[in-house]
């Protein structure tokens, strides 16, 4: 069969209780937990583990967290608390300003941020952003930093090393202390933290050692971000969550994940990957997304090299041996 579209369709309630079962038997009889614990962003990674975690254990051993801090996008608790709502389960909002205050994660951040941009105060939004123009021409991933002043005015400039390690370590705070707080809660109840990360993201390094990327079971780790989709739909996510636009909820201005990490819409780097993984010929691949076969070429040596350098972040600690 000539690879198309289709070819990455899953069958989602097969999918579904597959992984409902390789649940069960790690948290019970691996881990011996009772239940899990999982944070909820408004996202449809997080709902489709939710959904999943429900179908498994019950509602009564679900215990799910939102945890906003100062730049969140409100959007997101309120879709979490609905989500929660929807599937009766046990939902806490867990506000982390105060914690990452105390960490000093945006004074680290902002210092970092006023070296490029001396006029950068509390009025304006910040992000970081990788060259958008992949398809177009080959480019390096070289991070720009944008500020959005209150009038709505933007300034991007090219961020230096030094910067951008400070920048990206500070705003890691972020996901390391959600992470805290979803095993403070794991332990008080003898739970399970699960993680939410989805195929793209776990293979190309697009989560935080110790921070997302730390976590007792990853039931969605093997399925790529269309295909969690097609989860979504079939456990019923609601359509205000399956039709928003995937985004950090790391800067203070709105970033997608297209922005900020995979630089081509998912819909695209979704199937460049599993062409990659499947040794599928490049021109199969660019006829079947109606691409030229230079772009292609383009994505998969960004994709490679994402996976390359990613390698430590999956490492776990070494031992002398």
């Amino acid at each position: 069969m000539p690879f198309s579209i289709s070819s990455m369709d899953i069958d989602p309630e097969r999918t579904t209780n597959e992984i409902v079962s390789w649940m069960l038997q790690i948290v019970r009889r691996k881990l011996n937990k009772k239940g899990v614990v999982i944070g909820i962003s408004g996202g449809i990674d997080s709902s489709v583990c939710l959904a999943l975690g429900v179908k498994a254990f019950g509602p009564d051993k679900v215990f799910a967290i939102a945890m906003p801090e100062s730049e969140s996008n409100p959007d997101s608790t309120d879709l979490a608390r609905n989500l929660a709502e929807k599937y009766g389960i046990e939902f806490v909002v867990e506000d982390m300003t105060a914690a990452l205050s105390g960490l000093k994660a945006y004074q680290r951040r902002d210092e970092a941020i006023r070296s490029i941009f001396p006029e950068y105060d509390s009025t304006c939004k910040v992000k970081i952003v990788l060259p958008g123009d992949l398809l177009e021409k080959g480019t390096l991933n070289i991070f720009q930093l944008s500020i959005i002043a209150a009038d709505g005015s933007e300034k991007s400039k090219r961020i230096p090393l030094k910067e951008y390690l400070q920048i990206v370590a500070a705003s890691n705070f972020k996901q390391r202390s959600r992470m805290a707080m979803l095993y403070y809660h794991a332990e008080r109840l003898n739970y399970a933290v699960i993680g939410t990360g989805n195929k793209n993201e776990h293979d190309q390094g697009f989560f935080v050692k110790y921070g997302d990327g730390g976590a007792d079971v990853k039931p969605i780790a093997h399925l790529y971000k269309n295909q969690i989709y097609q989860l979504g739909e079939y456990l019923d996510i609601p359509d205000e969550i399956r039709e928003r636009i995937p985004t950090t909820d790391t800067y203070s201005a709105e970033c997608t994940q297209e922005e900020f990490f995979f630089r081509v819409p998912f819909e695209i780097g979704d199937f460049v990957l599993f062409g990659l993984e499947e040794n599928i010929p490049v021109s199969e691949i660019a006829g079947a997304l109606s691409l030229k076969e230079e772009q292609v070429i383009r994505i998969q040596n960004d994709i490679k090299q994402k996976i390359k350098t990613c390698e430590y972040l999956k490492a776990p600690p070494y031992h002398v041996k």
